[in-house]
């Protein structure tokens, strides 16, 4: 028997295989409404899942990862993921809501409230997932800056910014002290002025004076994640978030990738959750997920690849090898589902049930908070003078 693990999904459109809409079971014409949201969301938290994430980005999807694709026999278009969580957080109780942000081309001081707002709205389950963008497309939208030609000073200049963004973001949520508002109908005094401090942040791409403009969110600080793939994404998970999206293709890789970023790690700070990524392709027999994969590749055109390993098989199956990279140092796992609601549906009724009978997976939502369900305490406030 291994430790408890953690499960989330990260949910993309119809699924993360490009041909997934085209399923029967999909619902391609309702990606446009709440009610596709809310239905996912629900789905995951009654499988008692720890948080689900939301694909966002500043340009249309794109099989290429630096440019356009121009392909019109795939899902395109979205709608803004911060918006999807605050639409579905008030019909939903338990479950964590993890919205992308991009840095690259926002303001953290927009983010920052967007998040805080999200956290007030769910109660205290809101995190924030900050993603970089290399894309001139993307760049183009916003006409504020052009981006070095070289991809390694590019590189640098957008994670070091993303750590300035989520220092921001984190000061702007401490800004209030978790007693300013006073409230007070009889003395007429609804704030205490001493307790809104600046934050005064000065980086290489912006300058916030602060404070927020929103009281300090219900869990003081929502979780923020990133998912990893270089060492500047790594140093950027180990000293600027709670949660590290890993893709590891072995149990030696996530042990490898998990010591990595806890060498970087400040000591100080708790230990950074590390959620390893797989693509699911669930069904009762292995042959049965190999001829669907099979037969969605057939419609695409092409082998469907991934940056994450890519896992076709039973839901007995990949517990066994959750268990295993669980031993090996992943705290948790987030699974993202090929077709939606399919692998969905086999992840919260067939593999949630087999990893609750072998005591490694929660059988109640045992705490109130997202912060709670990972185990991360709710921080001091930084500026307080206690």
């Amino acid at each position: 028997m291994g430790t408890a693990l953690h499960l989330a999904v990260a949910l993309d459109g119809t699924g993360w295989h490009p041909a997934s809409w085209r399923e029967p079971a999909a619902r391609p014409a309702e990606l446009l409404t709440p009610r596709y949201w809310v239905d996912l969301v629900s789905q995951a938290e009654r499988g008692l899942l720890d948080f689900v994430t939301i694909e966002d980005g500043l340009t249309l999807q794109s099989d290429h990862p630096f440019r356009p694709d121009n392909r019109t026999d795939q899902v395109r278009g979205r709608l803004d993921a911060v918006l999807i969580a605050a639409r579905v957080a008030p019909r939903t109780r338990h479950i964590g809501l993890v919205p992308t942000v991009i840095t690259t081309h926002t303001e953290p001081f927009h983010a920052s409230k967007a998040i805080a707002t999200l956290d007030y709205v769910s109660t205290g389950r809101a995190g924030v997932r900050v993603q970089v963008s290399s894309r001139r497309d993307a760049a183009a939208h916003f006409g504020r800056r052009v981006l070095p030609e070289d991809r390694a000073a590019l590189t640098a200049e957008l994670f070091g910014e993303a750590a300035d963004y989520v220092e921001v973001l984190r000061r702007l949520w401490d800004s209030w002290e978790d007693d300013a508002e006073i409230r007070d109908v009889a003395s007429g005094r609804f704030i205490d002025r001493n307790k809104l401090h600046y934050i005064d942040f000065e980086g290489a791409t912006f300058s916030v004076k602060g404070p927020s403009i929103t009281p300090r969110p219900p869990q003081g600080q929502p979780v923020v994640a990133a998912l990893g793939h270089v060492d500047p994404a790594y140093q950027l998970i180990a000293t600027s978030t709670d949660i590290g999206f890993i893709t590891p293709h072995s149990a030696g890789e996530v042990t490898a990738l998990a010591d990595t970023v806890a060498a970087v790690r400040p000591e100080a700070d708790t230990p950074a959750r590390m959620f390893a990524d797989l693509v699911v392709f669930l069904d009762d027999t292995p042959q049965a997920a190999t001829d669907r994969r099979d037969r969605l590749d057939e419609l695409a055109g092409t082998a469907y690849r991934s940056d994450a390993e890519i896992f076709v098989g039973t839901p007995a199956q990949l517990a066994d090898r959750l268990q295993d990279w669980n031993t090996a140092g992943a705290t948790g796992f987030r699974l993202r589902p090929a077709t939606l609601p399919h692998d969905l549906q086999q992840i919260t009724e067939v593999l949630v049930p087999d990893l609750q009978r072998r005591s490694v997976f929660r059988t109640t939502y045992e705490a109130s908070t997202l912060r709670g369900l990972l185990g991360l305490p709710r921080p001091a406030n930084r500026y307080s003078a206690a």
